[in-house]
């Protein structure tokens, strides 16, 4: 086979079959990907306000704690959790 006639095959294969086959691969990842983007959404939720609450009651009672390390720790997180979809979003065509 001339390089000319092997080239001519690997230019004919259609690249949605290589395609679609990725995709129904990733399908199922898709899902969990979003199922844990919906989590971390809740649990930054949950924790915002479970260190508002503390916040609140620690200044009705008068006690001096330091909460900003919890707060910028749960908001921390919250990035983190933001910025992980569109990463992975990002780099899933390349896979």
């Amino acid at each position: 086979m001339s390089t000319l006639q092997l080239a001519n095959a690997v230019l004919d294969t259609p690249l949605g079959s290589t395609l679609a086959a990725g995709a129904n691969v990733t399908g199922p990842l898709n899902t969990v990907l979003n199922w844990m983007a919906w989590m971390v959404t809740a649990a930054g939720v949950a924790g915002l306000l479970i260190v508002g609450t503390r916040m609140a009651i620690a200044v009705r009672t008068g006690d001096g704690e330091e909460h900003l390390s919890q707060f910028l720790t749960v908001m921390g997180a919250c990035v983190i959790g933001a910025t992980a979809g569109p990463i992975v979003s990002t780099v899933m065509p390349w896979l």
